[in-house]
């Protein structure tokens, strides 16, 4: 099974950015703990982060190009307004799985509270850290593999 992980913006800024929030852990350390659990469930995942809505729509259609099985994606803050990243995932005929460290629902500004892309999404998973994707990656293997 292929499962490619497209984090959006400021997702690079962890361990860093807002630590009250999302706490002192690293980019680099999410993406360490991704490629290991994936690999102990024979896996081969692919993990991409960019700060540019043109390039997640990009990548989402390299997803179906390349004929991964699966994407999980954090779109960050385009999740909340982002009607072309919507238009990409329903475009690809891939099961898109949205997650979020956070839960952006629960979050102090009402603007977060509202994702775009979810109805698009075949499932989220949210409000968990790092278990978040790890869920979202048992899902897709449990669900999709062939």
């Amino acid at each position: 099974m292929r499962i490619l992980i497209i984090n959006g913006p400021n997702l690079n800024m962890l361990g860093t950015r807002e630590v009250d929030i999302y706490s002192n852990m690293t980019y680099q350390y999410l993406e360490k703990q991704l490629k290991e659990y994936a690999g102990s469930q024979a896996i081969d995942v692919e993990i991409r982060q960019t700060n540019l809505e043109g390039i997640i729509i990009d990548m989402l259609h390299y997803a179906a190009f390349e004929k991964f099985d699966g994407v999980i994606l954090n779109a960050a803050a385009y999740t909340h307004y982002s009607y072309a990243i919507y238009d990409a995932i329903k475009a690809i005929n891939l099961p898109v799985i949205e997650v979020h460290l956070t839960n952006p629902k629960t979050r102090e500004e009402a603007f977060r509270h509202t994702s775009v892309i979810e109805s698009a999404c075949t499932k989220t998973f949210q409000g968990n850290h790092i278990q978040s994707y790890i869920d979202a990656i048992d899902y897709l293997k449990d669900h999709y593999s062939s």
